[in-house]
């Protein structure tokens, strides 16, 4: 669900962010984009299994899937737990695309969507593996009491993060 997360909970993403959103731009730009080159959009796969461990073991507060894109879908984990969040910018995994391998932009794996990776709160003290089903957790932040999400460089300095992935529903 995505309503458990509580304050003091950490915040974890599964694979790499933006590959999926960095395709469409190269499509929008008139450039082809290569099946090869831009796995994660045309061969998405879902993380089932890490959804499944992740139950198993009783470790996610709150989960949901980044199709929309991070910051929409932290939001949604947010509002519905009643909560906030504070992530820091350096630790968000930027997927590598193109035959050159080139990093996306922070913006794709911010707002792009169709990543089809995994969003979830753990409560402290619960270890979540480095690995799971071989795909990379990676640690972003973390849930606060104030209603807002935070996105911090690396020398503190934090910015109001809003959500401008793919809403359904909205004109």
């Amino acid at each position: 669900m995505r309503s458990g997360a509580k304050p003091g909970d950490r915040i974890y993403v599964t694979g790499e962010l933006g590959g999926g959103s960095a395709a469409l731009d190269e499509f929008y730009a008139g450039r082809k984009a290569m099946p090869r080159d831009f796995a994660r959009h045309f061969y998405p796969l879902p993380r089932i299994a890490i959804g499944r461990f992740l139950r198993a073991k009783g470790l996610a507060s709150a989960m949901i899937d980044l199709s929309d894109g991070l910051s929409t879908d932290l939001a949604h984990i947010c509002e519905e737990s009643g909560v906030g969040a504070e992530i820091l910018r350096e630790a968000i995994p930027l997927a590598s695309v193109g035959r050159q391998g080139t990093q996306v932009k922070l913006r794709h794996a911010l707002h792009g969507g169709d990543d089809y990776e995994l969003l979830f709160t753990v409560p402290r003290g619960k270890p979540v593996p480095s690995r799971i089903a071989g795909v990379p957790v990676t640690l972003i932040g973390h849930m606060r009491g104030r209603a807002s999400i935070v996105l911090r460089n690396d020398k503190g300095v934090g910015v109001a993060l809003k959500p401008r992935g793919w809403e359904h529903f909205k004109p």
